[in-house]
């Protein structure tokens, strides 16, 4: 893997990370009151473990395959 397409990978994951924390603060608000919309919260929570999913995935390419 190039250095340009790493570095590619580190902003996607970066851009990521930040959507997943903007998620479970919403969450958490959304939690708190007193109507909760449960249909948009589920919703909510199901972006929030594809986007962890995505993390994750992201995460393992940048490790080095210790074959190689």
């Amino acid at each position: 893997m190039s250095i340009t397409q790493l570095d590619h990978l580190r902003e996607t994951l970066k851009d990521l990370r930040c959507q997943h924390r903007d998620l479970d603060s919403e969450i958490s608000s959304m939690e708190s009151l007193t109507y909760i919309d449960s249909l948009e919260l589920r919703r909510l929570k199901k972006r929030k473990l594809s986007l962890k999913e995505t993390i994750v995935k992201l995460e393992s390419q940048l490790i080095p395959d210790l074959n190689a």
